[in-house]
Formats: structure tokens, sequence, C-alpha cells
């Protein structure tokens, strides 16, 4: 008679260890990241007379001007009757992209003393620039469009998920952009004059002034290829109930963004040496 115990079950296999050093890996990153924007912060805005009073009165000068220039032309803006709201809504999210681009454009240059230590990479440049000028965009139009919406004495209903997902592909849009001029400008330094002629009619190209529908169809199959011109009719659907922008796709705009910065990513990876080396 066999009386031997019954054999005990397998042992489950171990969990796969986490890579060793992978947190703290991390962790000094995100250090890196905010010591990046903080430097910023200090030498951008804490160095400067008036500090980020500059940075809202920058776009709430433009908006005042395009406001008081087309009021003396025509009676009433293309939506609502607020010169100052219609003007707002399509140059905030623009005004939004065009800073995220342009300094994002120059992340590795900005930072090119402190990309000499190996604690600092290209990536922690790029994403401190963008987070930081991201927040100060957001505060921005938050700033001017709830003042204008008090100034004006508006009954607007808004639509927080439209607004907010026009802020967001702004910003996608300008980190993809910007992420590729790093690599061109960085290689080579006429396309900076380049993309600044180029850039010169993107304000009007890109629905600010108007609104899409006003453009003749032959225009509108023209630059509805534009992804700014799509942002602007998300972001005035947010604050028109009355008003819907069907031409706007979102995920063209995204996808846009996002093949730009893999482009852009995939470059500054091959390239970034070469480009702090010049």
């Amino acid at each position: 008679m066999n009386t031997s115990s019954p054999a005990a079950p397998a042992a489950a296999p171990p969990a796969p260890a986490q890579p060793p050093g992978t947190a703290p890996r991390r962790l000094a990153a995100l250090r890196t990241i905010a010591a990046l924007m903080l430097r910023e912060m200090s030498t951008r805005y804490g160095r400067t007379p008036g500090g980020y009073l500059w940075a809202v009165m920058e776009p709430l000068a433009a908006i005042l001007f395009l406001s008081i220039g087309f009021s003396l032309v025509i009676r009433t803006p293309s939506l609502g009757t607020s010169f100052l709201l219609f003007y707002a809504t399509g140059y905030l999210p623009f005004s939004l992209y065009r800073e995220l681009a342009n300094t994002v454009t120059r992340a590795l240059s900005y930072s090119r003393p402190l990309l000499r230590y190996p604690a600092v990479t290209w990536t922690d440049a790029v994403l401190a620039r963008f987070f930081l000028n991201s927040l100060t965009g957001i505060l921005i139009t938050a700033l001017l469009s709830g003042g204008i919406l008090l100034a004006v004495d508006s009954r607007t209903a808004l639509d927080l998920p439209a607004v907010a997902a026009a802020l967001g592909l702004a910003m996608a849009m300008g980190l993809g952009v910007g992420t590729l001029n790093c690599v061109l400008s960085g290689l080579f330094p006429l396309w900076d004059v380049a993309w600044t002629i180029l850039n010169r009619p993107l304000l009007i190209a890109s629905a600010v002034l108007y609104i899409f529908e006003d453009l003749p169809v032959n225009a509108q199959n023209i630059l509805w290829y534009n992804p700014l011109a799509h942002i602007t009719g998300l972001m005035r659907t947010g604050f028109y109930p009355t008003y819907n922008a069907a031409y706007a796709n979102w995920v063209y705009v995204l996808m846009t963004s996002l093949v730009l910065l893999a482009f852009g990513l995939l470059l500054l990876r091959r390239f970034h040496r070469n480009i702090l080396n010049r």
C-alpha cells in the first residue's frame, strides 16, 4: 500500500523584476524637467520688468488692435456682436500654437550649455519648454477670455469640452511643428528665415479674422488643409452655441500633429549631437 503524500503543487514562476534603476531614472528626468522650467521662468520672466504681465499684455494688445481696427470698417463681426470676443476666440488658440512652435524650435539652442551634462537630455529640454509655455498659454487664455466675457456682459453658454479640445490640438500642433523645426533650423540655419517668411500670411489663412464659411468655395477647399483653421473653428464652437463648424475635423489635426512629432523625434534622436556640436 502506497502511503506517500501527494506531490505539492509547482510554485508559480516569479514575476519579472523591474529593470534596476528605472524608477530613479524617471524621477531624475522629472526633476531635470522641473529645474529647466524654473530656470526659464526666472530668466525669461523673473528678470524682465513686469514679468508675466508682458505675456498677458501682448495678446491683449493684438486683440484690442484687431477689434478697434475692424470695428471702424464693418458694423458687426461674423459671429455675435462683440469684436473683442470674436477676435479673442480666433487669436488666443493661434497665439498658443505660435508660441509653442517658436519656443520648442529653440529648445536645444536655449539649453545648449546644460545639455553638455549627462544628466540633461534633449528630450528634457524639449519637454520643459513645451510644458512651461503650454501652462502659460492656457492661463493667459483663461484670464483674457474670462475677462472679455465679463467686460462685454455676454450670455455665452460655454462648451468647455470644445474649448479644451481646441487648446489641446493647438498644443499638439505647436509641439509637432516645433520639434520638426528644431531639427531643420539646427541643421540648416537658413530654415529660420524661410519659415518666418512662410508664416507671415498664417494669421490670415487660419480663419482668425473671419469664419471659414465666409470664404468662397474654392478658397475653402484650399484652406481646409490648414490644421489651424480647424482649431479656430472648434474654439469658436465652444463660445458661440449657434455656430457649428461642420468643416472642423479634430482627427485630421491630431494625425497631422502626431506625424510631424514622430518625424521630429526620429530626426532629433539621430541628429541632436550634430546640432549641439555646430
